[in-house]
C-alpha cells in the first residue's frame, strides 16, 4: 500500500467504495514551498499538463507574430483539444497559413474526444485525421517554430531535432531542475517526455503567472500565452471539459493544464503562486476534484465560480437511471488547512 495520502474517496451509500492517493504542491516563482502533500521532489511525467512551456518557444522566436497568430491558435498550443470542428478547422487554418497541411503532423490520429464530433465522423463515414488528435495544436507549433526558423520540418518529434531541444531548454530554466539524468519515455503524441519534480513543474508554472524575473522576451511569451487561455478557454480542452468550464469561470484567477495519468499543472497569478499535482492511479476524475479543492482552500473559488462548475467540483455517483447514490470528494487530507 502507498504510503502517500488519500486525496479523493468515492462513496457509495455511507461507505467508501475508492480512494485516490496522490500528491500536490503549491509554491512560488523562489521554488519556496507554500503547501505540500505527498512526495513533491519525486519526478513525474507532466505529459500534456506541460503544454504552456512547451508554447514559449513558438512566441519567444517570432514564429507566432510571423504567422499571425492571436489567442485563438496559441490557446490551441497550450491546450488538448476535443475533436471538435471549431478546433479541426482552426488547426488546419494555421498549417495552411504556414505552408504546411495535416500530413506534416507527426502526432498520429485518434478519433475526437468530444462523443458528438466522433458520432459525426462515423455517420459521414469519415475516418479521422491526426488533425483531430487532441495534441494537434501544440504539435502545430512545433511544425510552425521550425518553419520560422529554417529547420527541418520532418522528424521534428526526435529528442535530437532543434524544436525538442530547444523545448528542453526551456523547461529545464522554468522548472529550475537540472533535466539531464531524469527519466524519460515518449509520450503518446510521439514527442520525448521527461520526470520532472512535482515542485519543479509548480515553480515554473509560478514564474508562467508571475513572469518578473523572467527575461524580457520569456515574460512577454508567458503572459500572451497565459491570456489566450484565458480568453479561449474552449480552445484548451473543448465544450464538456472540465478545464474550459474553470477558465470560463476563474480564468482571470486560475490558468490550468491537464495532463494524462491524473496531473494538473496551474499557475495561480494573483497568488504569484504555481499549482502541480499528480494522483497515483492515473484517475483523472480525481485530479480534477483535487485541483477544485486546492483552489478552494487557496481562496480561489468562490461560491459563483463553483456554481458555474455546475457540480464538477465534487460531483454526484449515479445509478444508470439518474438517481444520486454517492459523490466523489475531496478526502480529509484536502479538507484540513493545509501544512505548510
Amino acid at each position: 500500500m502507498s504510503d502517500l495520502p488519500v486525496l479523493v474517496e468515492v462513496t457509495r451509500g455511507a461507505m467508501v467504495e475508492s480512494r485516490h492517493r496522490g500528491s500536490a504542491v503549491v509554491v512560488d516563482g523562489s521554488g519556496r514551498v507554500a503547501f505540500a502533500w505527498g512526495d513533491v521532489a519525486h519526478p513525474v511525467f507532466a505529459r500534456s499538463a506541460l503544454k504552456p512551456l512547451q508554447a514559449l518557444p513558438l512566441v519567444e522566436t517570432g514564429a507566432a507574430d510571423a504567422l499571425g497568430l492571436g489567442p485563438r491558435e496559441l490557446a490551441l498550443a497550450c491546450g488538448s483539444h476535443h475533436g471538435e470542428a471549431v478546433h479541426v478547422a482552426a488547426v488546419s487554418a494555421w498549417l495552411a497559413r504556414a505552408g504546411l497541411g495535416p500530413g506534416d503532423l507527426e502526432c498520429g490520429a485518434h478519433p475526437p474526444i468530444d462523443p458528438d464530433a466522433a458520432k459525426a465522423l462515423v455517420a459521414g463515414g469519415t475516418a479521422p485525421s491526426a488533425l483531430h488528435n487532441n495534441c494537434s495544436g501544440k504539435h502545430a507549433g512545433f511544425l510552425a517554430t521550425a518553419r520560422h526558423l529554417g529547420e527541418p520540418v520532418r522528424g521534428y518529434i526526435s529528442p535530437e531535432h532543434p524544436v525538442q531541444r530547444r523545448v528542453l531548454a526551456t523547461v529545464e530554466a522554468m522548472t529550475g531542475c537540472d533535466l539531464s539524468h531524469a527519466p524519460r519515455g515518449t509520450d503518446g503524441c510521439g514527442i520525448p517526455v521527461i520526470g520532472i519534480p512535482l515542485a519543479g513543474l509548480a515553480r515554473a508554472m509560478a514564474r508562467m503567472g508571475d513572469p518578473r524575473d523572467l527575461p524580457p522576451a520569456r515574460a512577454a511569451a508567458a503572459r500572451r500565452l497565459l491570456d489566450a487561455m484565458a480568453a479561449e478557454p474552449l480552445m484548451v480542452s473543448g465544450s464538456t471539459g472540465f478545464v474550459t468550464a474553470l477558465l470560463r469561470a476563474a480564468g482571470e484567477r486560475v490558468r490550468a493544464k491537464p495532463g494524462a495519468e491524473g496531473v494538473y499543472a496551474a499557475a495561480l497569478p494573483r497568488l504569484g503562486l504555481g499549482l502541480a499535482l499528480k494522483i497515483e492511479d492515473g484517475a483523472g476524475r480525481a485530479a480534477e476534484i483535487a485541483l477544485a479543492a486546492i483552489l478552494q482552500r487557496l481562496g480561489l473559488l468562490d461560491e459563483a465560480t463553483r456554481a458555474a462548475l455546475d457540480g464538477r467540483a465534487r460531483p454526484p455517483v449515479k445509478t444508470v437511471a439518474g438517481g444520486a447514490v454517492g459523490e466523489i470528494r475531496p478526502a480529509a487530507a484536502l479538507l484540513a488547512p493545509p501544512q505548510p
